[in-house]
């Protein structure tokens, strides 16, 4: 089911994508369209960790150089079954961790040394539950892929407020897809990201085991995650939707469910899963950066 969905969404921004074609330069216009939209298809297929990891200059890790990292990780894939991923650390203080990769054979997870300096050990293996849990559903490709084929709608309609053609209904026509199209495409992409993600956090609890670590770490790192400036989503905002942790808060633009109603849903599970009392008062307020025991600045 999930294949299919990746299918059909896949269709609707590459249809999109053509008729956008099609108002900008006629028949010959949505052909080159459905050209490009193929090759961004293929392209991204087979390179979308490489697109990911390199736009966010991360940096492979071993389990000689972060130990304790690199020991969640391993002891995480086993629990759910998944071969080795790559595991990385970006340098930023912005606290959020990805997964990227076509399948889980060739899957790479990432954190941020924002994130690692932040959590506690049990926080961070909730955190990389959560991603592996991308993994194990098969939601790294096709978040990639549709960030990618938005963008270059959305470089399209630009490009087309040049050549909308000399006539009204031309003009009009161009006009309507370059406001229209790049709107329906985030509408897509938000949607696409906002569904996994619950089904990501319910996946990742029954990995971790437990539904408080991602919990809690959620509750710590929503704050902080819309507060402190990410380089790689300024550079590229398109990256935003890869994040456990939104970068802007709730509202129909937003990639993310609103994180209480992700801790709620959480909440519920725990007691399906027969959890004692759910998260403490004080982690429904912001809290402060402090290090931890994973702190990639002290080498694990």
């Amino acid at each position: 089911m999930n294949g299919l969905k990746t299918t059909m969404l896949l269709a609707a921004l590459t249809a999109l994508f053509m008729a956008l074609g099609l108002m900008i330069g006629g028949r010959g216009g949505m052909m080159i369209a459905l050209i490009v939209a193929v090759g961004m298809n293929f392209f991204t297929y087979w390179n979308a960790d490489k697109i990911v990891l390199r736009m966010h200059n991360a940096v492979e890790i071993d389990a000689r150089s972060h130990p304790q990292f690199f020991g969640i990780i391993a002891r995480l894939a086993q629990r759910a079954e998944l071969p080795m991923p790559r595991v990385y650390i970006v340098d930023d203080a912005n606290p959020n961790a990805f997964a990227t990769g076509r399948n889980p054979e060739n899957a790479a997870v990432a954190a941020t040394t924002g994130l690692l300096t932040m959590l506690t050990h049990d926080e961070i293996e909730g955190v990389m539950a959560h991603e592996l849990a991308h993994v194990k559903n098969r939601d790294t490709l096709i978040m990639t892929m549709v960030a990618t084929i938005a963008g270059a709608i959305s470089m399209l309609a630009n490009f087309g407020m040049f050549f909308r053609g000399d006539s009204r209904s031309a003009g009009i026509a161009g006009l309507l897809a370059v406001i229209v199209a790049p709107f329906a495409a985030m509408l897509v992409q938000m949607a696409i990201s906002r569904s996994r993600e619950f089904g990501a956090d319910a996946t990742g609890a029954a990995i971790a085991g437990n539904t408080q670590g991602l919990a809690s770490a959620l509750a710590k790192i929503a704050g902080p995650a819309t507060r402190i400036p990410n380089r790689t989503a300024q550079r590229n905002p398109a990256a935003a939707q890869l994040y456990i942790a939104p970068l802007s808060v709730r509202g129909l633009f937003s990639t993310h469910p609103a994180t209480e109603d992700r801790i709620a849903a959480l909440s519920d599970l725990g007691r399906d899963m027969g959890e004692g009392p759910r998260l403490p008062a004080h982690l429904d307020r912001p809290a402060r950066p402090r290090r931890s025991a994973l702190d990639p600045m002290r080498g694990d």
